[in-house]
């Protein structure tokens, strides 16, 4: 068997062929999935991606998915992972019911909810309010764990490392930030490009950033329920779709793979929807 995982990031297995956009390891492959899958038709026995299809505009997506069709092999399978839609509107109609009922500790799921629902798809700049939320929190929320599983435990930390670093005083900051920039400015050719675009566009240069923080990848362009992303499956030339568990697959022994799940069966992502389906030959 010949597998494949798209956009992998750090949820790779030796025996797969893995690919991101930023390599990680040597055992990935550092490629831009907006320029097809670089490889021949039906090389595949499997195709696997999570968490990667939402962050294609809604136009592009079914592109993707028919790139995904032409490198599976007859009888090839797709799994595909995204953010359920259904999963977050639903839970957030609990939550404002019950916020608005006064009950207090749905409060910050309500808020919460909130961000999973819009923050993705409408920040300005990296890590939006997300980041804002866990750096005020000492430690993830049990509703937001429950929601986010592992990941979101894991960029806390992060933040919270960041935020522990000891800043400079006034004056150690200020001096030690002009010589930076001297540095940077005869060092980097990029950073001497950034200032002469903010000299030139002035206010506009948020604009600028904005810009470019919407086509880094980072930001949600769509999302999609059980029924939404059938329909797409589909209209890709794929069948036999079915919702998975991320436990359940066509695929034998798929959990010793540990990309939906811990070594302990942990799910990894469980605001997930999980579906997948097969390539039948012509």
């Amino acid at each position: 068997m010949i597998y494949l995982n798209l956009g992998c990031g750090d949820r790779w297995h030796p025996d797969w062929t893995n690919i991101d956009i930023v390599a990680k390891g040597e055992s990935i492959i550092n490629h831009d999935l907006t320029q097809g899958i670089p490889f021949p038709d039906a090389s595949f026995n499997m195709i696997y991606h999570s968490h990667v299809l939402e962050h294609f505009p809604k136009m592009e997506a079914e592109t993707f998915l028919r790139e995904c069709y032409r490198v599976l092999k007859p009888r090839g399978v797709l799994r595909v992972a995204v953010p359920d839609l259904e999963q977050i509107t639903r839970t957030y109609l609990t939550a404002l019911e019950h916020a608005s009922r006064g009950l207090k500790e749905w409060v910050s799921n309500y808020e919460w909810i909130m961000l999973e629902m819009y923050d993705m798809a409408v920040r300005n700049d990296s890590g939006g309010q997300m980041s804002t939320y866990l750096s005020q929190a000492d430690i993830v929320d049990d509703f937001v764990l429950k929601r986010c599983g592992i990941p979101i435990k894991a960029w806390q930390e992060q933040i919270h490392q960041h935020n522990r670093q000891m800043p400079l005083s006034v004056s150690e900051n200020h001096t030690q930030g002009f010589l930076k920039n001297i540095y940077r400015f005869f060092r980097y050719p990029a950073y001497r490009r950034e200032l002469i675009l903010v000299s030139i566009l002035g206010k506009e240069y948020r604009a600028l950033q904005i810009g470019r923080l919407r086509q880094s990848g980072e930001l949600h362009q769509w999302m999609y329920d059980r029924y939404s992303l059938a329909i797409l499956l589909e209209k890709s030339g794929l069948e036999n779709i079915v919702q998975r568990s991320a436990t359940d697959s066509y695929i034998p022994n798929w959990n010793s793979f540990n990309l939906d799940t811990e070594p302990d069966g942990t799910v990894y992502k469980p605001d997930s929807l999980f579906m997948e389906a097969i390539k039948l030959p012509d």
